[in-house]
């Protein structure tokens, strides 16, 4: 473990070169890639901490140990010692000391360590501690966790009146649940604040008042919807107040709040019904950057930088012009611009924002970029991940130039068989301009049968990232040439055509898919146009059900996995009702179901003669295993060759690596029965 990463001049000369035992690429060797989580930055700019997993695949677990990277030399990483076990979401604080969340029992609680020392226990809730978040002058602590609705973190230890006989879940309001949770009435993700005296924690204090909602967000929200003034005095966050119309609402505001409790938050963004999140405050504290979207409904809306004079309250949209969307905030340290990360074709890079004047560089090229940390010099450390490699550190300066610092999955990826990413572009639905990419393994020969994937969403793309679900790299392996297509409703082409989907579900998208693949197969002579399976998860599982009914004849086999088989039955079945209902117009479907009956792929089983493999999950609420079950019901009534895979354990994502192996196992298995084995 000690030795697991590599300098970026040794790692750079290694990926030129391919050994003469190279094979290809299994699920197994996905789920053993080395995951890096989230970077941290000591104060002086000279070390970097971040977690690296390895996986236990006999016990079907990852381990988590907590690395330590001296950025100012080409030199290994290596485990910090002394560190709690399960150690993780650490941070620098001002001070050189590290602050962290691991286990104490059954309980995540906070510890702090400076380095070379021993850790110290700093809590002992009874809570078990999402997340926290510590000030700059180390005066106060923020933790937030799911409790009851009470004041403080010590009612968790609380024991609540007994629930009647019987098993029975009692709900008088939506949601009842949510992803892959049924919802507990009263417990809500709450945020308390603990002053800082001699190293130990005070009294804390619930910061939001008496607010009802989740802060983070659920069920994805984290550290960063929550920000903390510098000394420790002022609190601001982002909540979706709950009530009665929570499941169709996206209106999450900014809040500000005093640390201490003694007043109640203040909405600073009441004004839109839209989401407004990521508050970040400038180095100075004077003004508070955060991310708007207009429209109330839409979780796909363009996502505007906003700043904000915390003085006058007076608000400007600083990328207003700009017709992308800003998907991560980080001030540089002289508080003249802001690092983001946007989509653009494809890509995920990290861009440099002028404070005063809203110009827009570039510092990026290639990849997915994330957790931008700012340094000293004007430049950053930032993660990055392509289609041909997970998570990295790298380097940018301030002038755009990128160097790579970690390496950590090397050895093994060298003895993988080498692919060729290539992007290419057609005339799309409404002669507009689409873009799709072909992945095909370097050593192959003759024709290649071809794996159509269509992503989910369906704001999204596949672009040119890493995923340890739906993974490009790993589909190529058996020697198909991977194709995809970023139709119109996918993210980083200007928001007009991320728009176009609404109502729309099976128009466009469909005329893209259709081009698309016509366009890859008449101007590469080594994909083999009459082979080819197509495969999709959420929308693109969706996509299948549609591609059952109306595009019958051209594929070989189909893959759907948690997709809308019967949008009458999603419509009144799925927890987020907002999305179901703006994807269709805005309506509910008893007020207008002819808009979600025109894209009804159960309307159109009668056409379904394609071999499909349907794969659900029991926790999926999002898109309820009950549509897959359908799905294959009606397969199996038309006797048309199908089969079925139910994840009793997984959400609308299969996360468990014994589960996903078995996933790609099936997958890989029905392509082959249906479209032969690949050449090689």
């Amino acid at each position: 473990m000690n030795r697991i990463l590599l300098a970026a001049t040794v790692a750079a000369a290694a990926l030129v070169s391919t050994p003469s035992f190279a094979r290809p690429m299994t699920a197994t060797d996905m789920h053993m890639m080395h995951r890096m989580g989230a970077p941290s930055v000591s104060p002086d700019g000279r070390t970097a901490i971040f977690t690296l997993s390895t996986t236990d695949m006999k016990a079907g677990k990852r381990s988590n140990p907590l690395m330590m990277l001296d950025l100012t030399r080409p030199a290994a990483a290596r485990a910090i010692p002394g560190l709690t076990k399960g150690a993780h979401d650490a941070v620098f604080a001002t001070d050189g000391a590290i602050y962290y969340l691991a286990p104490v029992k059954d309980r995540d609680q906070l510890f702090r360590m400076a380095l070379g020392g021993k850790p110290v226990l700093l809590s002992d809730f009874g809570a078990d501690v999402s997340g926290f978040k510590l000030s700059a002058d180390r005066s106060r602590v923020l933790v937030w966790a799911d409790t009851k609705d009470c004041p403080d973190l010590a009612c968790a230890y609380t024991s609540f009146a007994a629930k009647p006989e019987g098993s029975a879940r009692v709900y008088d309001q939506l949601f009842v649940r949510h992803w892959d949770t049924w919802t507990e009435p009263g417990t809500k993700s709450r945020i308390y604040a603990f002053p800082i005296v001699a190293g130990k924690l005070g009294q804390e204090k619930r910061v939001t008042g008496t607010l009802v909602g989740d802060t983070p967000s659920k069920p994805f929200g984290g550290a960063e919807e929550i920000d903390l003034s510098s000394d420790g005095k002022t609190v601001y966050f982002a909540l979706r107040e709950a009530g009665r119309i929570e499941p169709k609402s996206t209106n999450l505001d900014i809040f500000m709040a005093p640390a201490d409790g003694s007043a109640q938050p203040v909405n600073l963004t009441a004004a839109n019904q839209g989401t407004d999140t990521l508050p970040t405050l400038s180095p100075d504290g004077r003004t508070l950057a955060f991310m708007s979207m207009a429209r109330a409904g839409y979780e796909a809306d363009r996502q505007v930088l906003m700043l904000r004079d915390l003085a006058t309250g007076q608000t400007r949209a600083l990328t207003g012009k700009w017709d992308r969307s800003v998907g991560s905030i980080a001030w540089a340290r002289d508080g003249r611009s802001l690092l983001v990360t946007a989509e653009d074709v494809m890509e995920n890079p990290v861009w440099s924002i002028d404070a005063a004047t809203g110009e827009i560089t570039r510092l990026t090229g290639e990849g997915q970029a994330g957790n931008v940390i700012p340094m000293a010099n004007g430049g950053a450390i930032f993660t990055q991940n392509t289609v041909m490699a997970p998570d990295d550190l790298y380097r940018v300066t301030s002038r755009g130039v990128v160097g790579r610092l970690t390496d950590v999955n090397r050895e093994l990826i060298a003895q993988l068989d080498p692919v060729k990413f290539e992007k290419f572009s057609f005339r799309g639905a409404n002669g507009d301009p689409v873009w799709g990419f072909k992945l095909k393994p370097v050593a192959a020969t003759g024709k290649l049968p071809i794996a159509f994937v269509v992503h989910g969403g369906p704001q999204g793309s596949f672009g040119n990232g890493w995923s340890y679900r739906w993974n490009p790299r790993l589909f190529s392996a058996p020697g198909y040439a991977v194709v995809s297509v970023d139709f119109h409703g996918s993210t980083g082409y200007g928001q007009a055509f991320t728009d176009s989907i609404r109502n729309n579900w099976g128009g466009w998208p469909l005329e893209d898919l259709k081009k698309g693949l016509a366009f890859a197969t008449a101007n590469d002579p080594q994909l083999d146009a009459d082979r080819a399976c197509a495969l999709g998860a959420s929308y693109g599982g969706y996509m299948m059900n549609w591609i059952a009914g109306q595009w019958p004849d051209r594929f070989k086999c189909l893959v759907q996995h948690d997709g809308v088989f019967d949008a009458r039955a999603m419509a009144y079945e799925t927890e987020e009702l907002w999305f179901d209902e703006w994807e269709h117009g805005g309506k509910a479907y008893y007020e207008d179901p002819a808009a979600f009956e025109k894209w009804n792929p159960v309307n159109y089983v009668a056409n379904w003669k394609t071999p499909m493999l349907v794969i659900t999950g029991e926790k999926d609420f999002r898109i309820p295993y009950t549509q897959g079950l359908a799905s294959f019901t009606a397969l199996q009534r038309k006797g048309i060759p199908s089969k079925l895979l139910v994840f009793p354990d997984e959400n609308h994502w299969v996360l468990k690596p014994k589960n996903s192996i078995q996933w790609y196992d099936n997958v890989f298995s029905w392509m082959n029965r249906w479209m032969g084995p690949a050449a090689r």
